[in-house]
């Protein structure tokens, strides 16, 4: 028995569980039988591919599986429609592959251009809905961009104010230190000149005019 793989999905084994689940599915087999093959191909579990499919690689395949199993209606229908079909008939069909025939290839044909023209309608829809998205970021990151001019602009004007602000605190500071050192000055010569005259003498004249100090 072989040893069960428990590395990464690659690419390539995504790849063969896509394609060998859509045959199945095409060929009205069940999704059990897909994986226990895809597991025998690639080394890991049935359930381990069943997980993956359901979890991961068939929501990138749906428009596949739903030509798959379209293309499996067709082919049971085909099966029932040649029921009455002469052996002769019948034999002249199965020219390609064993089991394959070319109005298996016609009609198969026919529903991958249905498919295909379902698909392109799908991405068209998609792609517009991705394009309306990408409308609407470019419209809301072009907003964005303006807020930002707008908060830079709003930015650089409050620090011009912040800066004629300070430097209004700096002068009105300055001249109030000044006035500050002046008061002083005006207090400290009022106390001089107060003193001065106090210890000045004062004189008075007497009766017979003569001067007297008085104390």
């Amino acid at each position: 028995m072989s040893a069960v793989r428990q590395d990464a999905w690659s690419e390539e084994d995504d790849l063969i569980l896509a394609e060998v689940t859509l045959r199945h599915i095409r060929e009205g087999s069940t999704q059990l039988a897909a994986f226990e093959e895809v597991g025998e191909r690639i080394g890991r579990t049935a359930a381990a591919c069943g997980f993956r499919w359901n979890s991961f690689v068939r929501k990138k395949y749906e428009a596949a599986i739903q030509m798959s199993k379209a293309q499996r209606q067709k082919r049971s229908q085909l099966k029932k429609n040649s029921a009455g079909v002469p052996t002769a008939s019948v034999a002249m069909l199965d020219l390609a592959e064993p089991g394959y025939s070319r109005l298996d290839a016609f009609t198969e044909e026919s529903v991958s251009i249905d498919g295909v023209i379902r698909y392109l309608r799908q991405w068209k829809t998609t792609f517009s809905e991705m394009a309306r998205q990408i409308r609407t970021l470019e419209k809301e990151l072009a907003e964005t961009k303006q807020e930002l001019e707008d908060l830079k602009r709003e930015n650089e004007k409050l620090s011009s104010e912040v800066s004629e602000v300070s430097t209004d605190y700096r002068v009105v500071n300055d001249d109030y230190k000044a006035l500050i050192q002046i008061m002083d000055r005006a207090r400290k010569l009022a106390l001089l000149v107060e003193e001065d005259e106090e210890s000045k003498s004062r004189f008075k004249m007497d009766a017979n005019g003569n001067l007297e100090r008085i104390e």
